[in-house]
């Protein structure tokens, strides 16, 4: 049996999305949160320097795009990119992994 070394673009893009957030962050706006305050609100416990941060590495990975609306006030919102979208068939795989394997966890006694 041969051992083959980890593969570079598996390990780049696992550690793309399966940094701290990032995950989460894509799966909102596969959701339709596309705005900030959207995505904070639905990710509980990210703060606004992680999800600024994550937001500007998915972006610049190429992931998603940050749109300026002409608008009064000016609104930002982030989509997908076509490498973005193509993503969610794997995401829906890894939702239905999840809820067979991982247990919920344990609600905290009052």
């Amino acid at each position: 049996m041969s051992v083959h070394s980890v593969c570079v673009r598996f390990h780049t893009a696992l550690e793309l999305i399966g940094a701290r957030w990032s995950g989460a962050v894509l799966h909102m706006i596969f959701k339709g949160a596309h705005r900030y305050a959207e995505i904070k609100a639905a990710i509980p416990g990210v703060n606004d320097t992680m999800l600024a941060r994550r937001l500007r590495e998915l972006e610049n990975a190429g992931l998603i795009e940050r749109r300026v609306l002409d608008s009064s006030p000016v609104r930002v919102e982030y989509h997908l990119t076509e490498m973005g979208r193509e993503l969610h068939p794997t995401f829906e795989e890894l939702v239905a992994w999840s809820h067979k394997w991982i247990p919920l966890p344990a609600e905290k006694a009052s």
